[in-house]
């Protein structure tokens, strides 16, 4: 049954889990030395252009459209591939989100990123041996991405999650060194005044998810409250597609109250399944053959003070079915 889940019903729609098939790559190298960077350098690009989107579907059509370009470039004026290729693509990025911020403030309740599963080999989980890393692939690091300029999470993802030194960094987002360590200062900033002081380990973020779900499932409010922080807040992302509270919850108690509300109205057959998503431990939901849903918890002090609740059907339309 786990092999049937969440069944793509749209695959011409999300192409990006080809990465991990290795299926472009395969296209691709009959071209020679220009398959030949794609192959290199496609993980790469898209690992870039998740980062800095927050959206698997949008990732990669900017690295398609990335590779458009390369085969119109004069390649005898190319000296370095990788330069050029990361540049044009961080570019697209920075333009794609100038753009995306208007349509962001006509989005129908809070805009969580679209998760991705990491639970199996592909390009994402190829580069997030890394700490930094993996942590910058988290639901939770996305969304504090979002409070950064286009620029600024360009500069900051180079050069402190992708460790690209400031003179390539200024090239690619077309700014002075000593700029882009302005700006990487200030982003470093912004993002360790937000991040969690003390993240779990991998095996207490996982125990608490499954203890997480088992709370939620028996219906067990006392249970779900002591895992809670008392601040504890819940974002839930229908974008206006499926039903689900519109505003941030806040509160131990009401982030219970509404989660079990929520469990309540599920299907009979529902189950919720620990997963590696966005490189830590989550739950996909799943009802039958359909992903209903996905659930990121952020852990402070060995308690969840965040909920990430993705239920919006296009957003989950790129969990492929072997990896949930």
């Amino acid at each position: 049954m786990a092999e049937e889940v969440g069944r793509q019903k749209d695959r011409d729609r999300v192409g990006w889990r080809h990465l991990a098939t290795g299926a472009a790559e395969a296209r691709a190298t009959e071209a020679g030395a220009e398959g030949d960077a794609i192959t290199r350098y496609r993980p790469l690009l898209f690992s870039i252009a998740y980062r800095m989107t927050g959206s698997a579907l949008d990732a990669e059509d900017l690295v398609q459209e990335t590779f458009l370009r390369w085969q119109g470039a004069d390649r005898a004026a190319v000296t370095d591939h990788k330069a050029y290729l990361t540049t044009v693509v961080t570019r697209l990025a920075i333009d794609h989100l100038r753009a995306a911020r208007a349509r962001r403030e006509e989005y129908v309740g809070p805009w969580l990123p679209e998760p991705i599963a990491t639970d199996c080999d592909g390009a994402v989980a190829s580069l997030d041996d890394q700490a930094a890393l993996a942590e910058s692939l988290s639901l939770a690091f996305l969304v504090l991405l979002e409070s950064l300029t286009p620029v600024e999470r360009a500069v900051f993802l180079l050069h402190d999650v992708f460790a690209y030194p400031f003179d390539e960094v200024a090239r690619i987002v077309g700014k002075s060194a000593a700029t882009c360590r302005q700006i990487a200062g200030r982003a470093r900033r912004h993002v360790r005044e937000r991040r969690p002081r003390f993240a779990p380990s991998p095996a207490e973020h996982a125990d608490l998810t499954r203890r997480f779900a088992r709370a939620c499932a028996d219906g067990d409010l006392d249970g779900l409250l002591t895992l809670l922080a008392d601040d504890a807040t819940a974002w839930a992302d229908g974008g206006g597609k499926a039903p689900t509270a519109r505003r941030p919850i806040h509160g131990a108690t009401n982030v219970a109250r509404y989660l079990l509300g929520v469990v309540a109205k599920a299907p009979a057959d529902v189950v919720a399944r620990v997963r590696a998503i966005n490189g830590q431990p989550g739950l996909v939901v799943v009802a039958g053959e359909d992903i209903m849903a996905v659930i990121a918890l952020e852990v402070t002090d060995g308690r969840v003070a965040a909920i990430r609740l993705v239920v919006n059907p296009d957003k989950l339309r790129g969990l492929d079915t072997m990896q949930v």
